[in-house]
């Protein structure tokens, strides 16, 4: 991917690093404030341009749970479902095979061979009742 396209390649690995230590699925704002703490010129408009670059790359993958804010999360092969906790807005990631099964097998009994999926699961922790 030529780097000028995505903008001055500092900016570019600005982003890219603030990527690189992402363990949530942020929304971009926080990537500023990440890439901010790399290269302080930063601007919230580069890093903007640059996640939505990379989501037109293919690198990034942006998830819309309802709440009006799209998070985004590196893009891969490897499958797994999200539950998001409605009261707070944290996204779970988890992977069951149990579960992957089960949608198998409800897909062939209703004459279908399953290709592709995506779960989300919305919930309150039940820790915050008590």
């Amino acid at each position: 991917m030529p780097t000028r396209a995505l903008g001055s390649p500092s900016s570019v690995e600005s982003s890219r690093g603030s990527l690189a230590k992402a363990r949530t699925i942020p929304t971009w704002k926080p990537w500023h404030e990440r890439a901010a703490s790399i290269d302080p010129n930063i601007s919230i408009a580069t890093v903007y341009r640059t996640v939505r670059l990379f989501e037109e790359a293919g690198i990034l993958e942006r998830h819309e749970f309802g709440d009006g804010r799209s998070r985004y999360e590196a893009a891969s092969d490897a499958h797994h479902d999200h539950l998001i906790d409605v009261e707070t807005g944290s996204v779970i990631e988890f992977v069951d095979e149990e579960l992957e099964l089960l949608q198998k097998r409800i897909a062939e009994k209703l004459g279908f061979r399953l290709v592709d999926h995506r779960m989300e699961l919305y919930g309150v922790a039940l820790d915050r009742d008590r």
